[in-house]
């Protein structure tokens, strides 16, 4: 509702295209339906007409708020190429920034997942903006409080099954000893930074040591570990492997760093990739698919 509020505000201050709005009805809960029409209702009185978005099909038992963040934004994404629009705004706050933070650290995210989320980033072609990082909740809840805008409270929100809603009772905790959402906020930026640099020097040491369409093994592994660590990442992207997770590819990394410092040859597959390291020269191509199982009479 900030964000419809605000929105609003600003194309009557600033002309430009169009503004659509777009309610998605996960349908995770009895009710969710009503709210989103309540919510529906509450923008068109600001003189912005929304639709309701619906995922629909069984909802998964395992990771539910994971898939239904992905079902989100593909719903979204596919609204925007409809409406012919370019950028979706969604009302990610600091608040959020600090839970994704603090969520991706316990799942022993690298440098890029404590990043956090950035302010504007590229999904499928379509740009994801993210206007309100820098605020709090609290702001923006004042922000509607000013201007008489009721909104609903996910229950959601609060149910300890979700590990993010466990992770949000630490807040208080967490804020008493200056863990608060600008420090999170705070070292997103800083990290967002040491991104960008590893980034670019990874694609300076690409261009170093790309060999025949595989890596001059050399000169790989005379790289800092996280550089080779990108390197990999990337030429698995290349050769549209699946994204591997992090420490499944830093344990394909160490067993090549060991068979080349052993001065031996390594054959290894990670996500649907082969990766071969022989003599001076280290290559990764698609693996072949699985011969079937044979089973004897």
């Amino acid at each position: 509702m900030a964000l419809a509020a605000a929105a609003v505000e600003w194309r009557r201050r600033a002309p430009g295209p169009p503004l659509a709005l777009a309610i998605v009805d996960h349908g995770l809960r009895p009710g969710s339906r009503v709210e989103a029409q309540d919510a529906a209702r509450r923008c068109a009185a600001l003189g912005l007409p929304a639709c309701i978005l619906e995922w629909r099909g069984d909802k998964p038992a395992a990771a539910l708020q994971e898939h239904a963040r992905a079902a989100r934004y593909a719903l979204l994404v596919e609204a925007a190429r409809e409406a012919g629009a370019q950028i979706v705004m969604t009302a990610h706050h600091a608040d959020d920034q600090a839970e994704t933070i603090l969520f991706r650290l316990l799942r022993g995210s690298g440098p890029a997942g404590l990043a956090g989320m950035g302010s504007s980033t590229l999904r499928d072609g379509i740009e994801i903006a993210r206007p309100f990082l820098a605020f709090p909740k609290a702001r923006l809840v004042a922000f509607l409080a000013a201007r008489g805008i009721d909104f609903a409270r996910d229950p959601s929100n609060e149910n300890p099954h979700f590990a993010r809603a466990r992770l949000r009772t630490l807040a208080p905790l967490l804020a008493a000893e200056g863990g608060d959402a600008a420090l999170f906020a705070r070292l997103a930026r800083r990290i967002r930074r040491v991104e960008a640099a590893l980034e670019a020097a990874a694609e300076t040491a690409r261009r170093d040591v790309a060999r025949d369409g595989g890596f001059d093994a050399g000169a790989f592994f005379a790289l800092p570990q996280e550089l080779r660590l990108r390197l990999l990442r990337a030429a698995l992207a290349e050769i549209d492997a699946a994204a591997p997770r992090l420490d499944r590819l830093e344990a394909l990394e160490e067993r090549l760093a060991v068979a080349h410092g052993e001065a031996r040859s390594a054959r290894l597959t990670l996500a649907g990739a082969l990766v071969d390291l022989r003599g001076d020269r280290l290559t990764l191509r698609p693996a072949p698919p699985r011969r079937p199982e044979t089973r004897g009479p």
